[in-house]
């Protein structure tokens, strides 16, 4: 009975995360006056950090509580969104009021709020960390299934809410707590010109800046330093209880240790991140003016290694390119330093129509090598190879939430089906590279890795299935992580197209007609909100910027 009034209900929702752990997640506002600043500030009228924490947590959740998708205040996050959409203000605001609307403000996340931190079963007894960023149009809930699917593997995930004008909306909370000041997105124009890129590299100086003091804020946590938190449910700058049960459990103060994770913008935020951060030239050349320069008794400067893994989720090259950053363009990914392991860390992810996006399909490639001053693919070089793959009919959108919550609009209007495999797909992908560089994740369950009907069908054809002649062969779990595997789900990252509607693109082999690359500049350096608003929302092939 209670699954058929499920149906009739009209509210939008989210399936359960298929880890063996259940997920817990606080809200963190800290002043930055309680951090030390890695470097100099980029904006002064920022006086807070923000981001979310995804956690595993204990199973049995007294009194649980779920979080609100829709952060508060509601209504203006409502009317944000609608004029991101291209609502006047007047529309907007109206729209914050009808009822259909204010549907949204009813969907909840299915992470526990504050519940209790689960220990460790790592061999460091810490769990592994990684800190993501957020897209143009996004906020610190937009891709809440994702992080919370990838905490639920095993792993401390950070969301990062960006107070540069990227969000349709952002608050910055008063040192009482009390009141919020509104930032309000900033709606930067899509054409290339310098005006542009000097925007594009304010916002990028922002995002990296709260990079940095997110690293020391997880730090001075795990320290046990007392911290206030503005979000915290008293709304009072009194150190938060709730930030102390984190006290020694996060694995950050290893060099290389902190996985770093981006979507569309954000992706282009991560890959300057690391690269500013690794090659912070000391004086600079007269050409590069960089977007961060932490000072050299910062503690991030020690995090950031070749090692450090990094996952590029749909990204948006456009950022990169700015005249006054083609210094840090030339230098590859600190994966390819003469220690480094060379692509086996590097994870990009795209959706089919950014694959289709060939202007952006080529620079992306040019990031990705080890060498992207080449203006064509790289031949092969004697480093592992990247991992790049994009899921047959997806969207632009199937990497956030919007996907899962509205499955029937990205179906109509961006013809992408399947949006709660088309995120696992990405949820293996990004599982199996950290296994692979030794992170200690929980294993992917059966039902995501499909192996019922892979058993059935290699059966079927040859009887065996992964070389195992009596069908799939989990590993033997190890004795200090029960729930862990360093290479388990093996399949996702295989390149002869054994998953499903996962296609491997190869880095050093030539484009075949469908990567080809465009020598338009326009469609290089298209803006993926309008193509998604023109080209999927529109429908239009020649609009498709994609």
């Amino acid at each position: 009975m209670s699954s058929f009034f499920s149906h009739l209900n009209p509210t939008p929702s989210f399936p359960s995360y298929t880890g063996p752990y259940k997920v817990g997640t606080t809200d963190v506002e800290i002043p930055t006056a309680n951090l030390q600043s890695p470097s100099t500030t980029p904006d002064t009228s920022i006086t807070t950090v923000s981001f979310r924490i995804f956690y595993p947590c204990e199973p049995s959740v007294k009194n649980p509580q779920h979080i609100n998708w829709l952060p508060d205040p509601q209504r203006d996050y409502l009317a944000a969104y609608a004029r991101f959409c291209g609502a006047s203000s007047r529309l907007s605001s109206f729209i914050s009021y009808i009822p259909f609307a204010r549907i949204l403000c009813y969907i909840s996340i299915p992470a526990f709020r504050n519940a209790r931190l689960l220990p460790a079963p790592t061999r460091s007894q810490r769990w592994p960390v990684m800190v993501f960023s957020h897209g143009l149009g996004g906020t610190m809930n937009a891709y809440s299934h994702l992080l919370g699917s990838l905490s639920s593997h095993g792993m401390v995930v950070i969301a990062a809410n960006h107070r540069d004008g990227s969000a349709p909306i952002s608050f910055i909370r008063n040192m009482e707590g009390s009141s919020r000041r509104a930032i309000e997105y900033q709606n930067i124009p899509h054409k290339p010109s310098r005006e542009v890129d000097e925007s594009r590299d304010q916002q990028l100086k922002i995002r990296l800046w709260e990079l940095g003091l997110i690293h020391e804020a997880l730090l001075d946590i795990d320290k046990g330093k007392t911290l206030p938190n503005l979000a915290a449910e008293n709304s009072k700058p009194v150190a938060d209880q709730n930030l102390a049960m984190f006290s020694s459990t996060l694995d950050v103060h290893t060099p290389g240790s902190i996985s770093w994770c981006g979507h569309s913008f954000g992706a282009a935020t991560m890959v300057q991140f690391v690269k500013s951060v690794f090659y912070r030239p000391s004086p600079p050349p007269s050409s590069y003016t960089p977007l961060f320069t932490p000072s050299e008794t910062s503690s991030v400067v020690r995090q950031i290694t070749p090692n450090s893994p990094i996952t590029l989720l749909d990204l948006w090259c456009l950022p990169l390119r700015s005249g006054s950053t083609e210094w840090l363009w030339e230098k590859p990914l600190p994966s390819y330093s003469p220690s480094g392991p060379g692509g086996s860390n590097i994870l990009a992810i795209l959706s089919e129509a950014f694959f289709k996006w060939r202007g952006n399909l080529i620079i992306l490639k040019r990031v990705v090598s080890d060498d992207p001053t080449l203006e064509k693919p790289p031949l092969p070089s004697n480093h592992a190879p990247p991992h790049i793959f994009y899921p047959i009919a997806s969207a632009h959108l199937s990497q956030s939430d919007f996907s899962m919550l509205f499955p029937w609009v990205t179906k109509k209007f961006a013809k992408a089906d399947e949006p709660e495999r088309t995120l696992r797909l990405n949820v293996r992908a990004i599982l199996e590279v950290l296994r692979g560089n030794g992170v200690e994740v929980a294993e992917t369950s059966d039902v995501d890795m499909e192996v019922e009907k892979m058993r059935k069908d290699s059966v079927k054809e040859n009887g065996h299935i992964n070389g195992h002649s009596n069908g799939h062969t989990k590993p033997q779990p190890t004795k200090t992580h029960p729930s862990a595997s360093t290479t388990q789900d093996h399949n996702i990252l295989s390149t002869d197209g054994s998953v499903r509607g996962w296609v491997a693109l190869q880095l050093n082999t030539k484009n075949t007609d469908n990567e080809e690359a465009t020598n338009e500049r326009t469609d290089e350096n298209a803006d993926p909100i309008e193509a998604v608003m023109e080209g999927e929302v529109g429908g239009g092939e020649e609009k498709r910027r994609l």
